[in-house]
């Protein structure tokens, strides 16, 4: 029995054995001809088995001709439409990646709560600033009680809400909903899903049927 361990390696694992096997028997036919010829032709295998270059990458045949080359392990001598890449390219660190700089303090509220609290203190004081700062109040206190059902402080909600918007939104005048009232639209909301669901799957079913 041939283990994958005592086999030659891969040095592109993702295109499969067979397609190594190819590049390597490229390297055997001595007619340059020839070889360009049977080069061309693998292009064309290597991106029928694998169409998602097409949508991934701007410039596809350009990728397959670099990632033959590497396959060859750079030995491949061919008239490509493409100069080969250099071995030292391989060694390149990629570029960082960036993250979301969000706080973590926070990160309990939601996303989304943070942006409906930078749009509320841009607004003009009025009744639409009000209005929308109690919403977003309900909305944090809700989010809390996701992970704490058992204690929750309005003060604390509001006070959150107060630091969270540097100040400039005035909690003073917030009454925020009562915990059962939060709980039973979470609950509705929840039983309407489970509804909808359970309808498709019937529906489903009776299609089946």
């Amino acid at each position: 029995m041939e283990y994958n361990t005592s086999r030659p390696r891969m040095i592109i694992p993702e295109y499969g054995r067979n397609v190594q096997r190819m590049v390597d028997y490229l390297l055997t036919i001595e007619n340059r001809e020839d070889r360009n010829k049977q080069a061309r032709n693998l292009i064309a295998i290597i991106a029928n088995l694998n169409p998602q270059v097409y949508e991934t990458d701007d410039d596809p045949e350009h990728k397959l001709w670099d990632h033959l080359y590497i396959m060859s392990d750079f030995k491949l001598d061919v008239d490509a439409p493409y100069p080969p890449p250099a071995p030292e390219s391989l060694l390149e660190k990629p570029q960082p990646v960036d993250y979301p700089q969000t706080t973590r303090r926070y990160r309990h509220y939601g996303n989304i709560t943070l942006k409906m609290i930078s749009y509320a203190k841009d607004l003009e004081e009025g009744e639409e600033k009000t209005a929308l700062t109690e919403a977003i109040g309900n909305v944090m206190k809700k989010n809390y009680l996701l992970w704490n059902k058992d204690n929750v402080d309005d003060a604390v909600i509001l006070n959150n809400l107060k630091e969270m918007s540097d100040n400039k939104l005035d909690v003073s005048e917030v009454n925020l909903s009562e915990k059962r009232e939060l709980v039973q639209g979470q609950n509705t909301n929840h039983n309407k899903y489970n509804k909808k669901r359970n309808n498709r799957s019937k529906r489903k079913s009776n299609k089946k049927k």
